[in-house]
């Protein structure tokens, strides 16, 4: 399957970028390089992740509490979001109808 990244998502991680690394130098691109690595898993388990009810997949990352929202069409997976799982669950769950609103008004 091939993976593509929607620039909302890669804003996420532009933001968790500059949080891990004002934590510590390093941990910025340690934290991109995990994340990365989780997003490049879903070539081969896409779709194998629970569903929420805003119709977006979700996977946690393995290193760090960050959740990978995304969607599977044939044989495209879209990540729409990558967000901090330590949040609000309200700013979650709007952020993802936002997502949704404007992934499937197009």
């Amino acid at each position: 399957m091939r993976v593509r990244i929607f620039d909302n998502a890669k804003l996420d991680l532009v933001d968790g970028f500059a949080f891990y690394e004002n934590q510590a130098d390093g941990v910025g691109h340690y934290f991109l390089d995990s994340l990365f690595a989780d997003i490049d898993s879903l070539a081969l388990y896409a779709g194998t992740h629970r569903k929420r009810p805003e119709g977006f997949h979700w996977m946690l990352s393995k290193r760090f509490p960050y959740a990978v929202y995304y969607t599977v069409v044939d044989d495209l997976v879209s990540v729409h979001a990558v967000l901090d799982s330590r949040q609000d669950p309200g700013q979650i769950e709007e952020r993802l109808r936002q997502e949704r609103t404007r992934r499937w008004s197009q």
